[in-house]
């Protein structure tokens, strides 16, 4: 005999019944969007920085990075991310100056060579954010969902960016020292919620705003499993939601496997997500990904 159904699941079976594939749009300034609920979307990863946790070091050459945000988008990628600080646990804050002259230049050829890909900068500052709108960027990826830097909201909303907003505890440099939580999904999504009531008062569309529960950003390797499992759980939020478990240290723990080894177990995370509610991946192997997506979209959809 069958007991009671646990809160968690139950959550995750309404969520089924309810249909999983979000119809929410991300909406870009220039009146083009993306139509969540047609197919999962994915953003390739693009870091200009000497010690992010996969690819630092190999993309600061900017006709490099360039070069690879074009395969990126030759493989299917819907936009690139392009980072000029490392947000890896541990990592230090470079200078605003630092970030402008690793990030701006690849910006500019990146978007004068692929005029059609949509472009995501990650930085938590409003004054980079102001100067990659400038250079033609059309998305803002804030893992800190504008609460490190006050003026950030004020700087996308009259640019009419589309945003993401990333759940995080603490900062890079500490946020995996014993991360806690009473009601891990309760308090992601509390949290995410008054992150996106700040960035509506300031003026951000609603529809121009997705979120990301922040996959390794104070979170322990079970954190990280249990988000995976409970994403529907933050569908009641009503926005698209962006998932970034590529390549992670929960995978490499889970599978032994060193950070350049785990496409496997990033496709696995990844496709979990998108059966629980993602609509947006952050990933590094975006051809493999793409190609996973055909089945699981198409599973999903059916």
């Amino acid at each position: 005999m069958s007991g009671p159904v646990p809160e968690g699941q139950a959550a995750r079976l309404a969520g089924h019944a309810a249909g999983m594939v979000t119809t929410a749009r991300i909406v870009f300034a220039d009146g083009g969007c993306w139509e969540m609920g047609s197919r999962t979307h994915v953003l390739g990863i693009l870091n200009v920085t000497p010690d992010s946790f996969s690819d630092g070091g190999l993309f600061l050459d900017e006709g490099r990075a360039a070069d690879h945000a074009a395969r990126m988008a030759c493989e299917g990628a819907d936009g690139v991310d392009i980072g000029g600080e490392s947000s890896r646990p541990g990592a230090e804050r470079v200078s605003p100056e630092e970030e402008s002259r690793r990030l701006l230049p690849v910006l500019r050829r990146v978007r004068r060579e692929n005029p059609r890909l949509r472009i995501s900068v990650d930085t938590t500052r409003a004054r980079i954010a102001s100067e990659a709108l400038d250079e033609g960027a059309d998305m803002i990826n804030d893992i800190s969902a504008f609460a490190a830097d006050p003026e950030m909201a004020a700087v996308v909303a009259p640019a009419r960016a589309a945003c993401v907003l990333m759940h995080m505890r603490g900062e890079p440099r500490t946020m995996q020292v014993n991360p806690l939580y009473g009601d891990l999904m309760g308090e992601i999504s509390t949290e995410l919620a008054a992150a996106i009531q700040r960035a509506l008062a300031a003026g951000v569309r609603e529809e121009a705003i997705a979120i990301d529960p922040g996959i390794g950003f104070g979170k322990s390797a079970r954190h990280n499993l249990q988000i995976l499992r409970r994403l529907t759980e933050l569908s009641k939020l009503r926005r698209p939601i962006m998932v970034g478990a590529s390549r992670k240290s929960f995978i490499g723990a889970l599978t032994g496997a060193e950070v350049g080894e785990r496409l496997e177990g990033s496709l696995g995370a990844s496709a979990a997500a998108v059966t629980a509610g993602a609509s947006l991946l952050r990933v590094h192997d975006v051809g493999a990904t793409v190609r996973m997506l055909r089945v699981v979209d198409a599973i999903v959809r059916a």
